[in-house]
Order: C-alpha cells, then sequence, then structure tokens
C-alpha cells in the first residue's frame, strides 16, 4: 500500500451521518469517525479542499435488498438521520455535498466544486466501504481523478470491506493509511 498526494488533493468524507453510524461494521465506527476528523483537520490546515457528503435519500431504482427491508426506491431519509457527525468539524470553507445515489458524483455538482477548488485528486474515507466509497471512486476514476483510499478511516460488514480492499480498490487507486496520508501532509 502506498499513497502519493497530488498538489491538491481534496479529502472526501462520506457519509458518516447520524442516521449510519448504527449499523455494524468490521471495524469500530468511532476510529473510523476519528480518523476521518484527523484528515480533514489536518487537509484545512494544508489549505486543501475537505468535501463532506452526506445522503438524503434514495436512489429510485427497485432492489432486492430494498424489497427485503421495506425500503422503496426514491426515498427520503428523516432529517435527523441526515446530520453529519458532529466530530467532523464542519467549517465554512468545506463542500458540502448532499446525494441520493450510492455515489457522490452522480446526483450532485460535486465535479464542478471539485475542478473549480483545482483538485486533481480524492482521498476517500467513510461508509460503507462497498457502497458510498466504493461507487464515489468509481466514478471519480471514470472522470479522470486520481483515487486514494484510506482502509483504516472506512468500514462495512467485514467480508464486503476485505472483498473491496483486496480486489476492487487496488484498480481504481491507491491504498494507504491515516498516518501515511497525515506524514505526506506534514511533509509539505
Amino acid at each position: 500500500m502506498s499513497i502519493e498526494l497530488d498538489p491538491t488533493p481534496a479529502l472526501v468524507v462520506i457519509d458518516l451521518q447520524t442516521g449510519i453510524l448504527s449499523y455494524p461494521t468490521a471495524h469500530p465506527i468511532e476510529q473510523i469517525v476519528g480518523n476521518s476528523a484527523r484528515l480533514a483537520d489536518a487537509f484545512r490546515a494544508k489549505g486543501l479542499p475537505v468535501v463532506l457528503v452526506n445522503v438524503v435519500g434514495t436512489a429510485p431504482g427497485r432492489s432486492d435488498r430494498g424489497k427485503a427491508t421495506g425500503r422503496v426506491g426514491g426515498q427520503e431519509l428523516p432529517a435527523a438521520a441526515t446530520v453529519l457527525v458532529p466530530e467532523l468539524r464542519p467549517q465554512p470553507s468545506d463542500i458540502t455535498v448532499s446525494k441520493r445515489s450510492l455515489g457522490a458524483f452522480l446526483t450532485t455538482d460535486l465535479d464542478a466544486q471539485l475542478k473549480a477548488a483545482g483538485a486533481t485528486q480524492i482521498v476517500l474515507t467513510g461508509v460503507s466501504t462497498t457502497s458510498g466509497v466504493e461507487s464515489t471512486a468509481r466514478s471519480a476514476f471514470d472522470l479522470g481523478y486520481h483515487v486514494a483510499f484510506v482502509v483504516d478511516a472506512m468500514t462495512d460488514n467485514l467480508e464486503a470491506h476485505d472483498a473491496s480492499i483486496a480486489h476492487q480498490f487496488p484498480k481504481l487507486g491507491e491504498l494507504g493509511t491515516t498516518d501515511e496520508v497525515l506524514r505526506l501532509l506534514d511533509a509539505r
């Protein structure tokens, strides 16, 4: 694993919000939130873009999982469930994006905002590894961004998380840890 940072990377934090953090995950959610918050503080200190993404509704498509859980496509989430966790300490300079899809690009203006900020790379954290994070990464890769995954700042169920990290993420970008990214930022 080895991440390189472009001159203008953007930290993109996926779905660390009240309504999602109660789901069972492979790694303690407190660790994921803590690592993401440390990275957000470090990116801000260097004047680099921080993107905080939350999901406010579901895509309109039908799925077997949706049928099994009683969730139909196109549903809005309760407002209280969409609030970003306070540990991220959102700042006025942050880019905030609310999505209605798995990934953060398709139903938002994230691409335009990143381009306006001069970002050529996204550094991804959040939940869930196989849904929000992976979907965002696939779109970013297709749009020409360099993608970096902070593997100790994301989680999902264990089997799915490990499969994405082992098999999918190396096709889409570089993998590293919170401490590795922080060292690279400190060296600037």
